[in-house]
C-alpha cells in the first residue's frame, strides 16, 4: 500500500519579492525500501535488523545469497563534478542517487527502467530490476507486512505533525539564510520505510529527495523533523547559485586567519546542524536541546558556538554574508585554536598518496569520519601537482625508494625549501602550507603505518 500526502509549503525566493507554493510529497516507496533492504543484506554491511530477519528466514538460501552477491557487484556508482564551482562547494552528481530518486518517483519497475535508461548500462539496469523484483515479496513478508499497521499509522501522524507545526516555515528560513532558491514546480519527495526492532532512524538527502527508515515504535517526531530539516538544508546549501558560492569561497580565501581553510571545510555540516538540530529542534521542543547535536565532536561543538549568530541572522531575516563568515572564522580561531593540529579533525578532509594500497585501509580505519577523501597510488610530479590543486589535508606516505621520493616531495613544495630530512629514519613531518592546509609526510621503514602516524 502506498501513501501520498501533499503538504503545501509557502516560501519566498531569494529575492523575497513574492511568495510561491511548493509541494512536499510524503510517501512510502516499496521500490526504495526493497533496494535498501538488499543493500543491508550485503556482507559488506554491519549487522542490522534487515540482515537478522533475512538470515533466520526460509529465504536464506544459496539462490538468494547469490542474488545479494550479484547486487553487490552491480556497477551503479558513478559521479561527475560541477566544473566552475569553488572546490567542494557543490555536491557531485551521483548515479546511485538518480537511481534511488527514480525508484521513489515511479510506480513500478517498468517505469523505473524507462526513466533510468542511460544512467547505467542496460544490462546493469535489467539486472538491478530483476533482483529488486525477486526480493520484493521477501521484503514484504519479513519486514513490511508484520509492521504495516504501525507504520501506516505513523505516516498519518507524521503528516499531521508537519501541518500542525508549520514545517513549511523552516524551509522558508533556510532559503533566506542560505541566500538560495528552489524551483517550486519541482516537489520534494519524502520517502519513509519501516525499521523494526530498532531504537533509531536513518536520514539521507539527495536531489529533491529525503529518505528515512523510522523505528516502528517512534511516537515523538521532534528529532525526526529536526534531522529532516537538517538534511533539507544540505540540499538548499547545494542549490546556492554559482555567484553566491563564489562569494562565500572568496570570503574564506581572503580572510587572513590561518584557520579559515579548516573552518570552511566544516561549514556545510555545521550550518545544517545549527539550523536543524539547534534552531528547528528548539522551536519544536520549546527549548534548545542540551545534549549533543551531532555525533562528531568538531561539528557538534562548532555548531553550538555559532548558534547565537545563526539565530541573530534568522531573527533579522539576513542571508549569510562576509560579516557572518568573518565572525564564524573568528569563533573557530578563538574557541578551538588547537583543532588544525588534531588529526581526527584535519584528516576528515584528506588527500592521501601512497604506493601501498593497504595504507588506505589503515587510514580509513583510523579516521572513520570523512567529509571528502581522495587517494592516489603513485608518488610522482603529476600526482603531487594534482594534490596541490585542492585545499584538503595532504598526506604522502613514503615506504619505497625513500630517498628519491622524499627529494621529489621537497622539490614540489616551496614551503619545504629549508626542510632537512634523514631518509633512513622513520618520521612524521607536518607543516601548514600557504593554502592553509596541513601537509603530512610519513617516512616508513619497518614500523607499521599507524605507529609512524602516531610519532
Amino acid at each position: 500500500m502506498k501513501f501520498q500526502i501533499l503538504i503545501f509549503l509557502f516560501f519566498v525566493q531569494s529575492s523575497l519579492s513574492f511568495a510561491q507554493k511548493a509541494t512536499f510529497n510524503i510517501k512510502y516507496s516499496e521500490q526504495l525500501a526493497v533496494f535498501v533492504f538488499i543493500q543491508n543484506l550485503s556482507e559488506n554491511y554491519p549487522e542490522n535488523v534487515f540482515k537478522t530477519e533475512f538470515h533466520k528466514s526460509k529465504y536464506n538460501t544459496e539462490e538468494f545469497q547469490k542474488l545479494v552477491s550479484e547486487f553487490d557487484k552491480l556497477a551503479i556508482d558513478y559521479s561527475y563534478k560541477f566544473d566552475g564551482f569553488p572546490e567542494d562547494s557543490k555536491k557531485p552528481m551521483q548515479s546511485k542517487d538518480f537511481l534511488r530518486k527514480n525508484l521513489i518517483e515511479t510506480e513500478n519497475l517498468k517505469d523505473f527502467k524507462m526513466r533510468s535508461i542511460g544512467i547505467v548500462t542496460n544490462k546493469t539496469l535489467n539486472d538491478l530490476t530483476r533482483i529488486i523484483s525477486a526480493f520484493t515479496p521477501i521484503y514484504n513478508e519479513l519486514i513490511y507486512n508484520p509492521n504495516k499497521e504501525k507504520f501506516e499509522k505513523q505516516i498519518v501522524e507524521i503528516t499531521k505533525y508537519a501541518n500542525e507545526n508549520n514545517i513549511q516555515d523552516y524551509f522558508t528560513i533556510g532559503l533566506l539564510f542560505y541566500n538560495s532558491s528552489w524551483d517550486t514546480s519541482i516537489p520534494f519527495e519524502i520517502a519513509f520505510y519501516p525499521l523494526p526492532n530498532s531504537k533509531g532512524f536513518t536520514a539521507q538527502s539527495f536531489e529533491n529527495n529525503f529518505i528515512s527508515a523510522i523505528q516502528t515504535d517512534l511516537t515523538n517526531y521532534k528529532d525526526l523533523f529536526s534531522v529532516m530539516l537538517h538534511e533539507t538544508y544540505h540540499i538548499i546549501y547545494n542549490e546556492q547559485s554559482l555567484e553566491v558560492k563564489t562569494e562565500i569561497s572568496n570570503a574564506f580565501k581572503e580572510n587572513k586567519s590561518k584557520y579559515s581553510n579548516y573552518a570552511y571545510q566544516l561549514l556545510n555540516e555545521v550550518l545544517a546542524t545549527a539550523l536543524g538540530n539547534g534552531y528547528v529542534y528548539g522551536k519544536l521542543n520549546g527549548k534548545i536541546d542540551e545534549k549533543d547535536w551531532y555525533y562528531q565532536k568538531y561539528i557538534n561543538l562548532m555548531s553550538k558556538e555559532i548558534y547565537p549568530m545563526v539565530n541573530e541572522y534568522i531573527a533579522q531575516k539576513k542571508p549569510i554574508d562576509k560579516s557572518f563568515i568573518d565572525r564564524y572564522i573568528a569563533i573557530y580561531e578563538q574557541k578551538f585554536p588547537d583543532w588544525i593540529n588534531e588529526l581526527d579533525n584535519v584528516m576528515s578532509y584528506r588527500y592521501v598518496i601512497s604506493e601501498n594500497e593497504d595504507d588506505f585501509n589503515v587510514i580509513q580505519k583510523k579516521f572513520r569520519f570523512r567529509s571528502r577523501t581522495e587517494y592516489e597510488t603513485e608518488i610522482s610530479k603529476s600526482s603531487i601537482e594534482k594534490m596541490q590543486e585542492t585545499a584538503l589535508t595532504k598526506m604522502i606516505i613514503v615506504s619505497k625508494n625513500n630517498s628519491e621520493n622524499l627529494k621529489l616531495i621537497k622539490k614540489s613544495f616551496k614551503e619545504l625549501k629549508n626542510w632537512k630530512f634523514d631518509s633512513e629514519k622513520e618520521f612524521n613531518y607536518k607543516i601548514l602550507l600557504d593554502d592553509k592546509s596541513q601537509l603530512f609526510i610519513i617516512n616508513q621503514k619497518k614500523s607499521t603505518l599507524e605507529s609512524v602516524i602516531n610519532l
